[in-house]
């Protein structure tokens, strides 16, 4: 039962990132949305990329690169975020 616990906590840990990760990968988007728009392309082509993304939370969170894929991980299956061959973004709720 023990070693069950520091499990617990890791995942404790990854899923008290998921506000502060999806308001940054929102902010991103929004910023890509942006630089479409004013290119005059469609906005809802807009993505990040995995890597940026990834690099972006690591470097505003103060924590590792290795953490922070961990939380991108935890984020797609917690179906909150999409792939997109090395892309991602957050995932349209069904309305």
């Amino acid at each position: 039962m023990n070693t069950k616990l520091p499990d617990y906590k890791q995942l404790q840990a990854i899923q008290s990132w998921y506000e502060p990760a999806l308001k940054l990968l929102n902010d991103l988007l929004e910023r890509n949305k942006a630089n479409l728009r004013k290119r005059g392309y469609n906005e809802e082509n807009a993505a990040i990329t995995r890597e940026e993304f990834r690099q972006q939370l690591a470097r505003r969170g103060r924590i590792t690169l290795h953490l922070a894929g961990e939380i991108e991980t935890s984020l797609y299956k917690a179906q909150k975020i999409e792939y997109m061959g090395g892309y991602l973004r957050p995932k349209v709720d069904e309305l």
